[in-house]
């Protein structure tokens, strides 16, 4: 059945199909998952976040690796509140992020 006409056609049609899908976009990675989007990541700074100690290296590391999913993040049911909190902002310019304005 390998080798029958019927087969190859399939196969043929399923590889155009698969193109297809992939230059319309639906079977692209979106940008989160690109990202690896994580919230729990900024659980590594919640302590400096509500306290006035400073960030640590792990912290600032884990942050670093967030930006691009900031404002995204700020609406997670967990971790989005503590965004909100002024110490976000501090925690982020001493570790060199730059919190973005979200809309």
């Amino acid at each position: 059945m390998k080798n029958s006409p019927s087969f190859v056609g399939l196969q043929w049609f399923t590889v155009v199909v698969m193109a297809l899908l992939l230059s319309t976009g639906y079977l692209q990675v979106t940008e989160a998952q690109r990202l690896r989007c994580d919230p729990v990541e900024i659980s590594w700074c919640l302590q400096a976040m509500v306290s006035n100690m400073p960030p640590s290296s792990t912290c600032c590391q884990k942050l670093k690796g967030q930006e691009p999913c900031l404002c995204r993040e700020t609406s997670d049911p967990t971790f989005g509140g503590y965004l909100r909190l002024p110490g976000a902002k501090r925690v982020a310019a001493a570790c060199g992020v730059n919190f973005p304005s979200c809309r």
